[in-house]
């Protein structure tokens, strides 16, 4: 690897932005996508691998290529130290999410109530979600009930290229949260992102089974349906 595209790729990484190192296995040639001129059918095979988060061998006229996707980490933030939390966090990090819990109520935020694979944020929810700088790779769900607490993240996230942003409550409790939301500035393009009420319609009641059909509707909106069977 060249320094020039070392130095390349590193910032990548500290951008949190994902890229693709694609190396010609008879020269060792390397080229970054979606950053360099790459042929059509080569960068459609890295942007499955990127997809997929998998590393892929191919042929492109002729010639074997190496595809290694550099995606960043996948993280959940979840606003609101609430019971569905409680169920949602341990069943995100099984997935390989690192997990966040912003809650600035420090009587609910607790390792005891959440366990030890969380990090914990108790600062005001907009403040830890601009910390937090949602990317790419980064779902946020909101689960407080109190627009306090989750208007203030969502003004955030919803200007973030987070991929996925769940809220709970009602259709009529979105309804309202949207007029809010309005209210503050957010375009109609960006309030189309929420997915409300959060989680696919399962008819989940207990708190572990919302908590699946969360992780459903975002493994759902991660993987997406062109994603290739491997």
């Amino acid at each position: 690897m060249t320094p020039e595209l070392l130095a390349r790729l590193t910032a990548a990484r500290a951008a949190k932005r994902p890229v693709a190192l694609l190396t010609r296995l008879d020269s060792g040639a390397q080229l970054l996508f979606p950053d360099d001129q790459v042929p059509e059918a080569l960068a459609a095979e890295a942007a499955a691998a990127l997809r997929a988060d998998k590393a892929r061998n191919v042929e492109q006229d002729g010639a074997a290529w190496f595809i290694q996707p550099q995606n960043p980490p996948l993280r959940l933030i979840v606003v609101g130290a609430v019971h569905i939390a409680q169920a949602l966090v341990p069943m995100a990090a099984r997935l390989g999410y690192a997990v966040t819990v912003v809650d600035p109520r420090r009587a609910f935020a607790t390792e005891e109530r959440l366990g030890a694979e969380v990090a914990i944020s108790s600062d005001w929810p907009d403040e830890a979600m601009t910390a937090l700088a949602p990317d790419t790779r980064t779902a946020v769900v909101t689960l407080t009930h109190d627009p306090k607490l989750d208007d203030p993240a969502l003004e955030v996230a919803l200007r973030s290229p987070a991929f996925y942003i769940g809220c709970l409550g009602s259709r009529r409790t979105h309804a309202k949260r949207l007029e809010r939301l309005r209210e503050a500035g957010l375009s109609e393009a960006e309030l189309g992102k929420i997915h409300a009420p959060v989680g696919l319609d399962i008819g989940a009641v207990t708190a572990p089974e919302i908590a699946v059909s969360i992780l459903a509707e975002i493994v759902a909106s991660r993987r997406g349906p062109k994603l290739e069977k491997q």
